[in-house]
């Protein structure tokens, strides 16, 4: 196989993941829901939203709950791989809520501190949106099944559903 083969076969079968694509998807979605949920609660369009961490909901919890209901979803809710996956995105959302909440909390605290306590001053101050209350990753983790089921059951891959609609891709 030359490199362009080996390539093509690398690309058919990326596109051809579709528990990555529904997950990733989940996470996107879950995203651009930032917006929408801080112009409800503060009433202003900001846009950076998009690029932060932290927020209702957790992208991180969709991504990896999109990612663990698929791969019950491709390979049975009783095979180790799903164990493998709903592991790590217990992990993950409990990180998010917890250490990683109680850091953005802790910087809060300090930067309220006086400048002048410090023997250099700092130049910014430290980031305060790291985690996620509960509720925000309650929302997130369903995020990813609502998104990544359907799109398994019902579209496949990107590659089959490209195939579908007629497109000769890999």
């Amino acid at each position: 196989m030359n490199l362009t083969e080996h390539s093509l076969s690398f690309a058919s079968q990326f596109f051809d993941n579709a528990v990555l694509a529904w997950a990733l998807l989940a996470c996107g979605i879950a995203q651009f829901l930032k917006l929408f949920f801080e112009l409800i609660r503060f009433k202003k369009l900001r846009p950076s939203v998009l690029i932060e961490t932290g927020g209702m909901p957790s992208s991180h919890s969709a991504l990896v709950t999109g990612t663990a209901s698929g791969v019950g979803w491709e390979l049975g809710f009783n095979h180790p791989g799903f164990a493998i996956a709903a592991t790590l995105a217990f992990v993950v959302m409990y990180d998010a809520s917890g250490i990683r909440r109680s850091s953005g909390l802790i910087a809060e605290r300090v930067n309220l501190l006086p400048k002048d306590i410090w023997p250099d001053k700092p130049d910014k101050l430290l980031k305060e949106s790291l985690g996620h209350t509960r509720i925000e990753v309650l929302v997130g983790s369903f995020i990813g099944p609502l998104v990544a089921l359907p799109g398994l059951a019902f579209v496949g891959s990107p590659l089959h559903f490209a195939q579908t609609i007629g497109l000769n891709i890999g």
